[in-house]
């Protein structure tokens, strides 16, 4: 009987649901287990990633009169999330080193988008916030994203945009567990050396 699971664990499922959900229940899970020949992990981190890609590039196009650069936007829209960041903080969410990031705080700066100030705490800390000029563009922004998300989202009825937006939680979700527990194992592999 355990060749036999074998077997049926090592089998690409076939489409049909019965035989999905067999094959799930032999490996010990709930999820069926997805056909080689459908490759849906490579359709969709394809898919995933060209979406974000081109959602950027036309996102870029959509606030060029607002005389405002991708990396700029990118900085200003989490701090319109999270006004008051310490620079390094922001810094690490963003995935930016922090002389580059300083940088473009300098160039925002300058343009009157944004303020640094000293945390009350820890004086050499750097918190960045937005200006009442960069709040003013944020708003100009936001209107802007609205006006693009609803051409892009051009078909879908509100259920639906609901459902698309709860299965990309849902993803995302899913992704930062598998990150977490990665995670997890690079620290602990180098505990035991």
């Amino acid at each position: 009987m355990k060749a036999t699971e074998k077997k049926t664990s090592m089998a690409p499922a076939k489409t049909g649901t019965r035989t999905s959900a067999k094959a799930a229940k032999a490996r010990g899970t709930n999820t069926p287990r997805i056909a080689d020949s459908d490759n849906w992990d490579q359709r969709l981190g394809f898919l995933m990633h060209d979406v974000s890609r081109l959602r950027r590039t036309v996102f870029d196009d959509f606030v060029k009169p607002l005389g405002v650069t991708r990396s700029q936007w990118w900085v200003l829209a989490h701090l319109s999330r999270h006004d008051g960041m310490i620079q390094s903080d922001l810094a690490n969410i963003l995935e930016l080193g922090k002389a580059a990031l300083g940088g473009l705080i300098d160039r925002l700066e300058s343009s009157g988008l944004v303020e640094r100030r000293a945390d009350e705490i820890d004086r050499r800390a750097k918190r960045v916030y937005l200006s009442s000029m960069g709040t003013h563009l944020i708003a100009e922004m936001r209107v802007k994203s609205h006006e693009l998300s609803e051409r892009m989202l051009q078909g879908l009825d509100l259920p639906s945009r609901k459902l698309l937006a709860d299965m990309l939680a849902q993803v995302k979700h899913n992704l930062l567990v598998i990150r977490d527990e990665m995670g997890v194992l690079e620290q602990g592999e180098g505990e035991d050396e």
